[in-house]
């Protein structure tokens, strides 16, 4: 056989190897976005929000994974340091991945040599932690003589349950891939290579077959196959979603088969990874039944399971969502990380399909229920994100589970690529903030510079500067709210029809234009200097939700632009909000102030406020002005009263505490927390032992013991009756009524037993009458034992 010339040879490879990565590359999103890298921020609202996660944030959570052990981890397992002391959580090491990620965002954004080279030094200790065959996870690789109960005797045996193996394995990948974007170093990328590549001789058909526990592997695999074009790595992607179910559990989405799942169920956080795994993998497979099922799963979440603030997830049992319209507002869970969540998938789905209304539900969760997720001074946290409070939520320094402080100190850097997106020679643009970007489209190279003073404004001033002249076309996003719509589906609504029309003007002049998916389509030859001149009518909107959502029934959310609004205690008389009220035909106002929370619009409107009295069902009802400010920026003065969805009848309402005994006393407790005492005394009636729509008293995770609360009056009173009512969350939270309780009363410095003059009773959904004979007193004390097994709780506690 007569040998090929060597170029003939060398031309073929060449010819071969190109095919194989055409053919590979060929599926994927038919839109992509516009790379972080592309997109430089400096407008009035993001970019300063950027540097505080630069300069405070990444910096401040590096330190507190050092404080807390998390890099001591990676220095144990890389026998750099003594001893087999651990963190509390084996997924702890991935706070150490996201503060990379977070760093690699920032360097690209703004160049920071030195942190580059501390992060650096971090990769080297990462490495150093790698078993030689690619195994990374810290709590398994130190070999502790007490092993964490959560990792399993040996590898992986109970990844689908608690070990989140892969699901460090997902956020080692995704920040290497960031590291590599942004720096074009490939150190952090060979360490994850080398992992994901033990994960594909370990997982798959003929090997094991375990799903992850916490979903993020199948987005990390993605991003690994998009970098390295290694179809192993998608295929994997694949087979992590295809053996999910249908006999696991709903927490974690395993009661199904993926793509026989149709509603948003379980741990709302892995719920919105899975969707977005689902999504990568639906583009670039072209497996139609994934898309088919999380398009119904977002269709079940906007129309029964979004907060107006973009959160999702409702309760804290399970982190997870609810029912269909289960949506309360003091005990809202609305975690951080499911925002961030929701941000990915809903991107996600429109570079699936073009259309705005999934950049509609991104750009609501990211100016609001995201947003709230971290402090103004970028070094103070919310887990959940509720939507109601009465001084018992407050901002952490940092939480044992640290996964959301992390997380957005990973996604505010990374915002530059959530601007732009394009598909050949379309440029679409999704979000409205001052920019200038680079963009490689078909027919040619063209700049962008994006001016405007959103969310306060809706003026946008767009500059194209395309390389040469050229055609291609523009898309503008026309937000729903500004063309009457508060958020897709029938969930919400806005409560007056505005008709103000959204305008375009091109170099000066007004145009017409066609609207497709919720896009204004230019298509023209464009030239340097190009201007085009976006008008979107900013006006304070009152939305109203879907009548099936009992929890906010006779109420309406001020919501202005993509901004949902609340009312605050420092901004409103007496420091009280939840007994405010406000007419549904109320005229609203709006002025900027620079100087109260880093520079916000402050919404004014009149209103009413109710306090109860003495003897009587009638509530005293008295005018104030009103004050709300952006939902993000609330709890950054402390402790407060907080309200999102305002009442416009008084049966929505919650009046002022009449001057009862209870009411005026000072409380105190066994329980360490006194954030809780107001509880037991706001004179709210539950709906049941279970209602967490207003505050309790609680006990948790206590068991067994023998606790108290006491009320010490203002001045002597004789008392003869008390009235409590327990908190049970039974069957699913840790709190029962008591085994026991007894009521004690202080005669000088002594606690005499109160004589009853019926048995104490105790029920749960009730309140618990007991009556005594009267006594002079300063202060009444009850003594409770806890369940053998359980907490107890206190919703109200009065005293007659």
């Amino acid at each position: 056989m007569k040998k090929k010339p060597e170029k003939a040879i060398i031309t073929l490879l060449f010819i071969l190897l190109m095919g194989l990565n055409l053919s590979a590359q060929r599926k994927d999103y038919p839109i992509q976005p516009v790379a972080f890298t592309k997109v430089h921020v400096h407008d009035h609202f993001w970019q300063p929000k950027m540097e505080v996660n630069a300069n405070v944030t990444i910096p401040y959570v590096i330190a507190q994974c050092r404080a807390n052990g998390r890099m001591d981890n990676f220095l144990r397992a890389g026998k750099k340091l003594s001893g087999d002391r651990m963190s509390e959580f084996p997924f702890d090491d991935t706070d150490v991945y996201k503060a990379i990620e977070g760093a690699s965002y920032a360097i690209q954004n703004k160049p920071n040599p030195k942190l580059e080279a501390y992060i650096d030094t971090l990769i080297t200790i990462i490495g150093e932690a790698q078993e030689p065959d690619g195994y990374l996870f810290t709590f398994r690789t130190v070999n502790a003589k007490k092993p964490h109960e959560w990792i399993g005797a040996k590898r992986w045996e109970k990844e689908e349950i608690l070990s989140h193996e892969l699901y460090n394995a997902g956020h080692l990948y995704e920040a290497a891939v960031a590291h590599y974007q942004a720096t074009g170093k490939k150190n952090f990328l060979n360490i994850a290579i080398k992992n994901a590549d033990l994960l594909v001789k370990t997982f798959g058909k003929g090997k094991i077959a375990a799903y992850s526990g916490h979903q993020i592997v199948e987005i990390g695999l993605s991003k690994m196959y998009r970098i390295t074009n290694n179809q192993k790595y998608l295929e994997l992607a694949k087979f992590f979603l295809d053996i999910r179910g249908p006999k696991g559990d709903p927490y974690n989405q395993a009661h199904k088969k993926v793509i026989e799942q149709h509603e948003a169920v379980g741990h709302a956080v892995r719920a919105a990874y899975m969707y977005t795994g689902m999504a990568d993998i639906a583009a670039l497979t072209g497996d139609t039944q994934y898309l088919s099922a999380i398009d119904d799963i977002w269709g079940d979440v906007v129309n029964k399971k979004l907060y107006i603030t973009g959160g999702i997830g409702a309760t804290g049992a399970g982190e997870a969502f609810g029912e269909a319209y289960q949506l309360p507002n003091m005990s809202a869970y609305a975690e951080t990380c499911a925002a961030i969540g929701n941000v990915y998938w809903n991107e996600r789905m429109f570079l699936l399909h073009g259309d705005s209304k999934y950049i509609d539900v991104l750009e609501k969760t990211l100016y609001n229920g995201l947003l709230s997720g971290v402090s103004l001074s970028g070094d103070r946290f919310f887990y959940p994100n509720p939507l109601a409070s009465m001084f018992q939520h407050q901002r952490s320094a940092w939480i044992s589970c640290a996964c959301c402080i992390s997380n957005m100190a990973r996604f505010l850097p990374s915002l530059p690529g959530y601007v732009y997106a394009q598909n050949k020679n379309e440029l679409y643009v999704n979000l409205y903030m001052g920019n200038t970007s680079k963009i490689g489209l078909e027919s040619t190279d063209v700049e962008v510079v994006q001016e405007t003073d959103y969310p306060w404004k809706g003026n946008v001033d767009l500059t194209i500067n395309p390389e040469k002249t050229a055609d291609f076309t523009l898309r503008l996003r026309l937000p729903g709210w500004a063309n009457r719509e508060a958020a897709p589906g029938d969930l919400y609504s806005f409560l007056d029809k505005k008709d103000t029309p959204i305008t375009i003007a091109l170099n000066g002049k007004s145009i017409t234009f066609i609207a497709e998916k919720g896009y204004a389509i230019i298509s023209r030859k464009w030239k340097k200097g190009d201007r085009i001149s976006l008008v979107l009518p900013m006006e304070t909107n009152k939305v109203v939700a879907n009548r099936n959502v009992k929890d906010d029934a006779s109420r309406f959310v001020l919501q202005r632009g993509p901004i949902v609004y609340c009312l605050e205690g420092p901004d409103n008389r007496d420091s009280v909000v939840q007994n405010i009220m406000i007419d549904k035909n109320a005229v609203a106002t709006t002025a900027y102030q620079a100087n109260l929370l880093n520079g916000v619009d402050v919404i004014s409107i009149p209103g009413q406020s109710t306090k109860r009295q003495l003897n009587s069902d009638r509530l005293l009802i008295s005018n104030q002005n009103v004050n709300a400010i952006p939902y993000y920026a609330w709890a950054n003065r402390g402790p407060s009263e907080m309200t999102v969805w305002i009442p416009y009848e008084q049966s929505a309402a919650k009046p002022k505490p009449a001057p009862t005994v209870a009411s005026m006393s000072k409380v105190s407790s066994s329980v360490k927390n006194s954030r809780m005492f107001a509880a037991i005394k706001d004179q709210y009636e539950p709906a049941d032992s279970k209602d967490t729509n207003y505050p309790y008293l609680h006990w948790w995770p206590a068991k067994n013991t023998k606790e108290f609360i006491q009320y010490d009056f203002a001045s002597t009173q004789n008392v003869s009756e008390s009235k409590i009512y327990w908190y049970d969350d039974s069957p699913w939270g840790g709190c029962r009524i008591p085994a026991s309780y007894k009521l004690f009363y202080k005669n000088g410095d002594q606690w005499i037993p109160v004589e009853m003059i019926s048995p104490l009773e105790i029920s749960k959904d009730k309140f618990n009458i007991a009556k005594f004979k009267p006594v002079n007193t300063t202060a009444l004390r009850m003594e409770i034992q806890l369940p053998a097994e359980h907490a107890a709780g206190v919703h109200e506690w009065a005293v007659k």
